[in-house]
């Protein structure tokens, strides 16, 4: 990467953010409150890139993102609470703070060694009141937090001692979540979904698996083989409503032979 081009661009999109704030009516108008949704929406399409594995779409998204972290600096600046180069030092302080293997004297070889290292160093930092699952943001996706939990409490050493063990609760959970089904109690049949969901999802950590990751590629699996189903359906001049489940089957196995 060429850095003075990179500052070239840096600067560029500053002063284009400023221009816009003063010239701009929409951009005059927008808050932090207003921008939030905005941001989670880019943060998802740039995950829709990655996971297509399309590098046009990761770049165009990165840069959706980083107008939005310009566009949050603006504000700060505004406000007299922070700008952009208060946000670039602080991440570029904590990444020397949490790296001591690559900046301080500590070892550590292996990924997970250098991820128990990171997050005993935050607690430290930040002694949060909350403890060790304090720094779970509220607002993610659930899958995304049972995930992050997971792996703050694993940290502290509270996991199972063997990978395959995991699967003894995931059997425990689906039969109690049987057991509920059978009571016809849709409350705690709600909790013990919940809790077969979190145990699967720790099944997924242990095994080095994102689940929010295989999840969407089994939705898209799913999409595309409907989709097929449906156009040969359409093909033969009727709807899928006027289908048989056996018809149905049928073409749906037609489709997995096509991917």
């Amino acid at each position: 990467m060429d850095m003075k081009e990179a500052e070239k661009a840096t600067a560029r999109l500053l002063e284009i953010m400023d221009t816009l704030r003063r010239e701009c009516p929409w951009d005059r108008e927008q808050t932090f409150d207003t921008l939030r949704n905005n941001t989670i929406e880019e943060t998802y399409e740039l995950a829709d890139a990655i996971t297509d594995k399309n590098m046009d779409g990761i770049k165009e998204e990165l840069g959706d993102l980083l107008l939005h972290i310009a566009f949050y600096s603006k504000l700060g600046e505004e406000q007299g609470a922070f700008d952009y180069t208060d946000v670039a030092n602080a991440v570029c302080d904590k990444l020397i703070y949490r790296h001591p293997h690559v900046y301080g004297d500590i070892h550590a070889d292996t990924p997970e060694e250098v991820k128990q290292n990171w997050e005993e160093l935050k607690l430290r930092k930040k002694k949060r009141k909350s403890g060790t699952l304090g720094g779970v943001p509220v607002s993610l996706p659930s899958m995304v937090k049972a995930f992050r939990i997971g792996e703050k409490a694993a940290a502290t050493g509270f996991d199972w001692q063997r990978r395959e063990d995991v699967w003894e609760k995931v059997r425990e959970e689906l039969h109690e979540v049987d057991a509920e089904i059978e009571a016809k109690d849709k409350e705690h049949l709600t909790d013990e979904m919940g809790d077969l969901f979190f145990a699967l999802v720790n099944a997924c950590r242990l095994y080095g698996i994102d689940p929010e990751a295989a999840l969407e590629r089994t939705n898209k699996k799913f999409i595309r083989r409907f989709n097929y189903m449906e156009q040969q359906a359409a093909d033969s001049g009727i709807s899928l409503h006027d289908m048989s489940l056996e018809q149905m089957e049928e073409h749906w196995q037609a489709a997995k032979k096509f991917e």
